[in-house]
């Protein structure tokens, strides 16, 4: 049986966001605290445990997981495996979103949380050699953090292919765990991890589930149709900047041509412009 690929948005909110799997999700919080040098959290509640199979089939929706642990901390943890540019803005825009979405008309601005973004890219981003990076707001003089109202995780997969399974930091086995290896390496990465093998558990019945198979390769489709045309935009807009090159560049030469007086027919003769075109340019 071949497993889906974990880091898939659609399976990854299938594992650690929904509600029977919330000791899952609060394990990999903890190891990403625990890689930030940060105490972790006893408690968590999922705040959207669950999956609208519409937009499953949209290539724009995000299939992200909100959760707030029991001091009251906001997560949005979000998987992105193509660089849909902007990255940083979007980030900031989203978390914005949750931290003011909680003061309610006549709440009091001392009533926010901390509100923390976990991104987890699936392509290098970062010009850093770490794979685990964390943002705050901090004078940049001293490090004085200002507040720890806002914390940005930016988790790389790809600079984790040559770690090995024997690392002891949880996060890179749950790292190595959404990159998907060969079932003898899984079997070695969740090796005495109850939470790593739970998800392992769940992983082999999505994967062996005929609906959960059939809404993972339409978000596969959705996704690679949503890549095939920013890349056949990219690619005309490459075409049509070459053409427009060309055009320049044959310009350029009739503007050389009419100042040593040739006349405007040989001059479009030999540069393929039009007299029209000449006269305009004229």
């Amino acid at each position: 049986m071949e497993l889906l690929t974990p880091s898939v948005d659609f399976v990854f909110k299938r594992i650690f966001g929904i509600e029977e799997n919330k000791d899952i999700l609060l394990d990999f919080l903890n190891a990403v605290f625990e890689s930030a040098n940060e105490p972790g959290v006893t408690e968590i509640e999922i705040l959207n445990p669950f999956l609208d199979k519409d937009a499953v089939h949209d290539k724009q929706s995000i299939l992200d997981i909100k959760a707030r642990s029991s001091n009251g901390t906001l997560v949005n943890i979000e998987i992105q495996l193509w660089n849909q540019r902007d990255i940083e803005k979007r980030t900031l825009y989203y978390w914005a979103r949750m931290y003011g979405g909680q003061l309610v008309e006549g709440g009091r601005y001392r009533n926010l949380c901390r509100t923390v973004t976990i991104n987890i890219l699936g392509f290098n981003y970062l010009a850093s050699e770490h794979y685990h990076s964390i943002f705050q707001l901090l004078d940049t003089r001293t490090g004085l953090v200002l507040t720890n109202d806002i914390e940005v995780h930016m988790i790389e997969l790809q600079k984790l292919r040559e770690v090995s399974v024997g690392q002891q930091r949880k996060l890179v086995r749950w790292m190595l765990f959404l990159l998907g290896p060969t079932p003898e390496k899984m079997g070695e990465l969740v090796m005495g991890e109850p939470a790593l093998q739970k998800a392992l558990t769940t992983l082999e019945f999505l994967s062996q589930d005929r609906e959960a198979r059939e809404l993972y390769e339409s978000r596969q489709k959705a996704m690679n149709d949503w890549i095939s045309n920013i890349e056949g935009a990219r690619e005309e807009g490459r075409e049509e900047g070459k053409i427009e090159g060309e055009r320049m560049k044959a310009f350029a030469v009739a503007r050389r041509l009419l100042n040593k007086g040739m006349p405007i027919e040989e001059v479009a003769d030999l540069t393929d412009l039009t007299v029209a075109d000449i006269e305009r340019f004229q």
